[in-house]
C-alpha cells in the first residue's frame, strides 16, 4: 500500500487518505463507460495481470467496482480518483487520456507489485486508502527524445521506454531516426537508406576522442510495419510519436546510401560509408533541387506513417564549409537571392515548412532553424540554452524548452570516478527536479508560446538499453515531475519530499526492470573503466 507522498509526479490536490478503504481482489469489477474502453484494456492487461486479479465486467452501481468515466467539466488530460471506502474506485477524465492517467495514479496506490508483468504474491488483497485525488498537467508536451541513431534499439526496447513514459505520464516521443551513423526507418521508394544507411562497419566505443573501437557492425532498423506498431502502441498509452529526419546536416548515412545528394562538386561522395565515429560530420546535403524532391519522398512516407501535428526536421549542427565550397551551392544562393550561407539553410528549412503545412502537418526543428529566419507556423526546440526558445516565443513562435545544460539526459549524473564514459557537465538529480522550462524573461503571452519541456537522451555512449536505462533513471522520474506538476519557484521546490517519494519510486522501478542509477552511485557492472568521456567541470551556463 502506498501513501499520498509517494506518488510520482505529484498530484495537485489530495484530500484525505484514510484508514478506511477499498480492497482489490478477485471479486473487484470494472465498469468502463463509453469513451473509456482503451484505459479498459489497459487495466486488464497490465494491471489485472500483474496482480493477478481478472477485473471482470461489472455493473457501474456494484460495490468494490473500479469505474470509468467522462467528465467534461475537467480538461482533457485531467482526472479525478476517487477511492470512497465501502463503495470503490472511480475515475473520470476530461477526457480518454486523463481517464488513463488516472489510472496510472491508480497503479502506483497499489503498490510495486502492479508493476511486474505477473503476480508474485497470488491471491493477496490490495488495499487502497479512501481519499479523492485530483490532478492536471501543467504542460501540453511532456517529451522525452531518443536517439537511435547512433546506437539502434530494436523494437521490443522501444515498446519498453514507450510503457516507462506512460508510468510517467509523459506523452510526446521524439522519434530521432536518422543521422551521420545510422539511417533507421524503411523508406520503400529509397532502399538503399536502410540497405546501405543503416550499418556501419565499426563503432567507436566512448567519446570521439577515445582511441578504443569496436570492430564489428552495428546497425538495424525499423520496418513500417514495426512503426505502425510502434505508433498504435503508443497511441494506446496516449502518447504522441513526433519522427525526426534530419535535414541538411547530420545526413552521411543518407549521402553514404545516394552520393548524388551530397555536394558532388567538392568532394568524392561515393568514397563515403556511414560514418563510425562521433561529433558533426562536414558531409551534408547540396541544396538541389534533387535533393528537395528525393526527401519529399522520404516525408511523403513519414507522414504515411506518423500521424503526428509536428514533423521533426533537425536543422542543426550543419556545417557550411562545402556550400561555401561549392560553385553549385553558391550558385543557388545567387540564383535565389541569398546573402549567406545561413540563409540558404533557411531556404532549406522554409521549403519543407511551407511542403509540409501544404499538407496539415507543422515543421519542428532545433534552434538553429532560426538562423537566416524562421518560417511561418514553424514551432522550436530549444536545446542550447534558453536563447532561441525565448528569441521564438517573442516573435509568436512555439517553443519545447529542451536546454542542453539542464535536461541533456547523457550528460554525467556526478563527478565521481566511477561514473560510465563521463560527458558534460554534472546534472544529478537535485539539478533536474529544479530546472524551470519557462524563462522568467518571458511575459505571459510569450510564455503561452512554450508548448512544455522535453528530455533528451542521445546515445553515442549507451550501447546497449541499460546503458540508457542508466542515464534516463532516476533524473526522468524528476523531469516528469516538472513537466506534469504545478511547482513552486526552482528554490523553494521540495527536494527532500521528492527524495522520500524516490524511495517508494525506485520499488516501481526494480519491478520494471529499469537499470537505473542508484542514489549511492553506480553498481560494479554499470561503471565503464577505461573508456574516456568528456567531462566538463564547473556548473553550466544558465543560457
Amino acid at each position: 500500500m502506498t501513501s499520498e507522498v509517494d506518488l510520482i509526479p505529484a498530484p495537485r490536490a489530495i484530500e484525505g487518505p484514510m484508514r478506511c478503504g477499498v480492497l482489490f481482489d478477485e471479486d473487484t469489477t470494472l465498469w468502463a463507460a463509453p469513451g473509456t474502453e482503451g484505459t479498459e484494456r489497459w487495466l486488464r492487461s497490465t494491471l489485472g495481470a500483474a496482480l493477478g486479479l481478472p477485473l471482470r465486467p461489472g455493473t457501474e452501481d456494484a460495490r468494490d467496482c473500479v469505474r470509468l468515466c467522462l467528465d467534461d467539466s475537467l480538461e482533457p488530460e485531467a482526472y479525478r480518483l476517487s477511492v470512497i471506502a465501502t463503495w470503490g474506485v472511480e475515475i473520470g477524465g476530461g477526457g480518454p487520456a486523463g481517464v488513463f492517467w488516472g489510472a496510472q495514479t491508480l497503479r502506483q496506490l497499489l503498490g510495486p507489485e502492479a508493476f511486474r508483468r505477473a503476480p508474485v504474491r497470488p491471491g493477496i488483497r490490495y488495499g487502497i486508502p479512501h481519499q479523492i485525488i485530483e490532478d492536471a498537467p501543467r504542460f501540453r508536451w511532456r517529451g522525452l527524445m531518443l536517439d537511435v541513431a547512433r546506437h539502434f534499439m530494436p523494437k521490443e526496447g522501444v515498446l519498453r521506454y514507450l510503457d516507462l513514459m506512460a508510468a510517467h505520464k509523459l506523452n510526446v516521443f521524439h522519434f530521432h531516426l536518422t543521422d551521420d551513423q545510422g539511417w533507421r526507418i524503411q523508406i520503400e521508394r529509397h532502399p538503399r537508406l536502410t540497405e546501405v544507411g543503416s550499418w556501419r562497419a565499426r563503432t567507436k566505443f566512448g567519446h570521439r576522442a577515445s582511441p578504443l573501437w569496436e570492430e564489428k557492425p552495428r546497425g538495424g532498423y525499423y520496418t513500417q510495419d514495426d512503426i505502425r506498431e510502434i505508433v498504435a502502441y503508443a497511441a494506446a498509452r496516449h502518447i504522441t510519436v513526433v519522427p525526426e529526419i534530419d535535414v541538411p546536416g547530420h545526413s552521411q548515412a543518407a549521402i553514404a546510401a545516394y552520393p548524388e545528394l551530397g555536394n558532388t562538386d567538392v568532394m568524392d561522395t561515393t568514397s563515403l560509408s556511414v560514418w563510425d565515429t562521433w561529433g558533426i560530420s562536414p558531409n551534408v546535403l547540396a541544396p538541389t533541387d534533387n535533393t528537395l524532391r528525393f526527401y519529399e519522398g522520404v516525408f511523403e512516407e513519414v507522414l504515411a506513417l506518423f500521424p503526428s501535428e509536428f514533423i521533426h526536421v533537425g536543422g542543426d549542427e550543419c556545417p557550411k564549409d562545402q556550400w561555401r565550397a561549392s560553385p553549385a551551392a553558391q550558385a543557388r544562393m545567387k540564383e535565389l537571392g541569398l546573402a549567406d550561407e545561413d540563409e540558404l539553410q533557411s531556404w532549406f528549412i522554409r521549403h519543407f515548412a511551407k511542403w509540409l503545412s501544404a499538407r496539415g502537418r507543422r515543421l519542428i526543428g532545433w534552434d538553429e532553424i532560426l538562423e537566416g529566419g524562421l518560417a511561418e507556423g514553424a514551432a522550436v526546440s530549444s536545446w542550447r540554452g534558453y536563447g532561441g526558445g525565448i528569441a521564438a516565443a517573442r516573435a509568436g513562435h512555439d517553443v519545447v524548452m529542451c536546454p542542453e545544460q539542464h535536461v541533456y539526459l547523457d550528460h554525467r549524473q556526478a563527478d565521481g570516478a566511477d561514473e560510465p564514459v563521463p560527458i558534460g557537465y554534472v546534472r544529478t538529480l537535485e539539478d533536474v527536479y529544479r530546472f524551470e522550462p519557462v524563462p522568467p524573461e518571458l511575459d505571459a503571452s510569450e510564455a503561452g508560446q512554450v508548448l512544455g519541456t522535453q528530455a533528451n537522451v542521445w546515445t553515442e555512449v549507451m550501447e546497449d538499453h541499460a546503458r540508457v536505462d542508466y542515464q534516463a533513471f532516476p533524473r526522468l522520474a524528476a523531469f516528469a515531475e516538472v513537466a506534469w506538476s504545478a511547482l513552486p519557484a526552482p528554490e523553494q521546490r521540495d527536494f527532500a519530499g521528492f527524495e522520500h517519494r524516490m524511495a517508494a519510486h525506485y520499488r516501481r522501478l526494480d519491478a520494471l526492470g529499469v537499470a537505473y542509477r542508484p542514489p549511492a552511485g553506480p553498481l560494479p557492472w554499470q561503471r565503464r573503466p577505461g573508456v574516456p568521456g568528456r567531462p566538463l567541470d564547473g556548473p553550466p551556463p544558465n543560457r
